[in-house]
């Protein structure tokens, strides 16, 4: 019984860090889904350089414990 109560604790302790909240700002699309663990910055903004070959920044960046580990926006 008393593992049994361990391993649900332990569970929804992962639950709180890992589940994501979904927002989305008002830069033309992007979605950023937080947890408290992980960042995920799905990109979809307009690009203030008018001198830019693109008009908008597309790709994803993904951040863990706030130290970005990858980012193909272009």
């Amino acid at each position: 019984m008393k593992k049994v109560f361990v391993a649900l604790i332990i569970l929804i302790i992962l639950l709180i860090l890992l589940v994501p909240v979904r927002s989305q700002q008002k830069d033309g699309g992007t979605v950023v889904y937080r947890a408290i663990l992980h960042t995920v910055y799905d990109m979809h903004r307009i690009n203030s350089d008018p001198n830019a070959p693109n008009k908008f920044i597309e790709g994803i960046i993904v951040e863990i414990f706030g130290i970005e580990v990858f980012n193909n926006t272009k």
